[in-house]
């Protein structure tokens, strides 16, 4: 155990934080804290910090509020720093540059830095994660690939450990993680108290493949496999007949699944979940559209363009202008 109180946790939400992963992993430290439920920071503790004091806003426009501003921080009193990253990857970059001196600061301290979400954005914008490996959630797997290229991503994990650097994809995945790190603080019976109440069966490691992701419906594992495969890898880096190989089959039993499921070869399949893709990022970014092509790999903007209206009934650009009307 660690200090007078614990294990010491330094939480910073960025502003439009997901309320989701910031509440699990602050109710399994609340959980974990003390003995029954009296909410009392014993074997661990937590302080709140932003770069302004004042009201911090979550994604569903639910405020925090800070009393606690970064230059008030004594970071001997920490032995973590976790930030919970924005809605979108754009916001998460826009401020790191309200965090760069603290950032540098907390890591040449070698006190261990927890990204949880978006936050790999924000910490990747200033260089801390170069020649790193990280985890990324699965819908911007393909974005924080084609801009921090010098960034190792881990597929299929939930979490990751790499010397001081933890990161965490978010979600529920918090949960899991933060049971991870108290484990080596306090034990695994303490780390796990509460979890019942939170109504969670049990803590899942870090390779765990979510049931519940919409792959998941073909209830078929070589299918399920396939389609994670191709979701993590939509700028190509690997071929349908290294997907199936990957999953154990060959190309023409991998195409018979998915014609036999979806009515579609595994090509055209991959080809869609790229376009779809591209809509999602076109409405919910300002990169353009040879940045997205990039993240899909395409290298004909012009082919792009026409395959994206055959599969929409409109341009790229008319899907952009339509979004922000």
């Amino acid at each position: 155990m660690n200090g007078e109180n614990g294990v010491r946790f330094l939480l910073i939400p960025l502003n439009n934080f997901n309320m989701l992963p910031f509440g699990g992993f602050l109710d399994k430290l609340r959980f974990s804290a003390d003995e029954a439920d009296n909410s009392q920071q014993r074997y661990c503790s937590w302080k709140i910090s932003s770069h302004t004091k004042g009201l911090v806003v979550s994604s569903s426009g639910i405020p925090i509020n800070v009393e606690l501003e970064l230059c008030e921080v004594q970071l001997g009193n920490f032995d973590y720093v976790v930030f919970f990253g924005s809605r979108t990857a754009i916001e998460s970059q826009q401020q790191a540059a309200y965090y760069r001196s603290f950032i540098r600061t907390v890591a040449a301290k070698r006190i261990p830095i927890v990204s949880i979400d978006n936050a790999c954005f924000t910490l990747a914008e200033l260089g801390l994660l170069n020649r790193h490996q990280v985890v990324v959630h699965w819908r911007h797997h393909s974005e924080f690939k084609a801009t921090y290229p010098k960034v190792v991503v881990r597929d299929e994990q939930l979490y990751h450990f790499d010397r001081k650097l933890i990161s965490c994809t978010g979600g529920s995945a918090a949960i899991d993680l933060a049971v991870v790190i108290l484990q080596n603080h306090v034990g695994q019976t303490r780390a796990e108290k509460g979890l019942a109440d939170m109504l969670v069966d049990e803590n899942r490691s870090m390779q765990h493949r979510l049931k519940s992701s919409e792959q998941g419906l073909y209830r078929n594992r070589h299918m399920d496999r396939a389609a994670s495969l191709m979701q993590e890898n939509l700028e190509q880096t690997i071929t349908v007949e290294q997907v199936a190989a990957l999953i154990g089959i060959s190309r023409r039993q991998l195409d018979r699944l998915f014609q036999q499921k979806l009515g579609v070869s595994a090509r055209n399949y991959w080809q869609e979940l790229r376009l779809q893709h591209v809509y999602w990022r076109l409405t919910h970014s300002g990169h353009d559209l040879a940045r997205l092509a990039d993240e899909v790999g395409v290298r004909d903007i012009s082919y792009l363009c026409k395959i994206f209206k055959k599969r929409f009934g409109i341009t790229p650009g008319q899907c952009r202008r339509d979004s922000i009307a």
